[in-house]
């Protein structure tokens, strides 16, 4: 269903990608998660999650195998799961919708797309990443959800550093703005990384839509 013109939303949908590495990584547990796109309707960000790959520059075609979910049926490839494909050298692409608030109280078009201040054409993301060392050694499983959209970097970063509670852990670790020698060992989105005393380990990173393609390796 569309929206009114100037309606401001309370949900947002957003279009997320994983790449699960099982090319170099047989266990699943080396893998990558991107936002693709926000909307203000579910129905929209639908029909952008179906043609996510296309516009990355994929087609069907090139994938050993392709599915999207059936609107009833059996569907096993995951929960806010769309679109289920497989390279032929065996890197698992899982398109899906996380639904998150809408922080920023932005309008939304009739279409379902949604109105940003003059000058701004994307998101800063923050991503929390889950990784439960105790049901899976190897770190395949892992869940990563959106925990919040912001219109300025600054905002992103101030909500990534407080997204954790350093009290919660054991061990808690913040990216340092100055590490210019490349210590940081957990990638250069990731701003925080903690582990739990049972083991689990968290990370939250700051990402961005715009080169998402480039990011996982597809040439344009």
């Amino acid at each position: 269903m569309a929206t009114d013109e100037n309606e401001i939303p309370k949900t947002l949908y957003h279009t997320t990608l994983c790449v699960i590495d099982y090319h170099n990584d047989a266990s699943g547990g080396t893998r990558s998660v991107y936002v693709l796109g926000s909307h203000a309707t579910l129905e929209s960000a639908k029909a952008y999650t179906l043609k996510a790959l296309q516009e990355l520059g994929y087609e069907k075609d090139e994938f050993e195998k392709y599915a999207e979910r059936p609107a009833s049926g059996v569907w096993d490839h995951g929960d806010g799961v769309l679109v289920y494909a497989k390279a032929p050298a065996g890197q698992v692409f899982l398109v899906g919708i996380d639904t998150k608030p809408n922080y920023e109280m932005l309008l939304a078009h009739p279409d379902g797309s949604l109105q940003l201040p003059a000058g701004r054409d994307h998101f800063h993301y923050v991503l929390q990443t889950r990784i439960d060392y105790n049901k899976d050694r190897t770190g395949a499983a892992q869940r990563t959800e959106i925990e919040g959209s912001y219109l300025k970097r600054s905002d992103a970063f101030e909500a990534a550093n407080k997204c954790l509670d350093k009290t919660d852990f054991v061990q808690y670790e913040e990216r340092e703005s100055t590490d210019t020698l490349g210590k940081w060992e957990y990638g250069e989105d990731v701003l925080v990384h903690a582990v739990a005393a049972n083991g689990e380990n968290f990370q939250v990173a700051v990402r961005t839509a715009p080169g998402a393609h480039k990011r996982h390796g597809k040439k344009e």
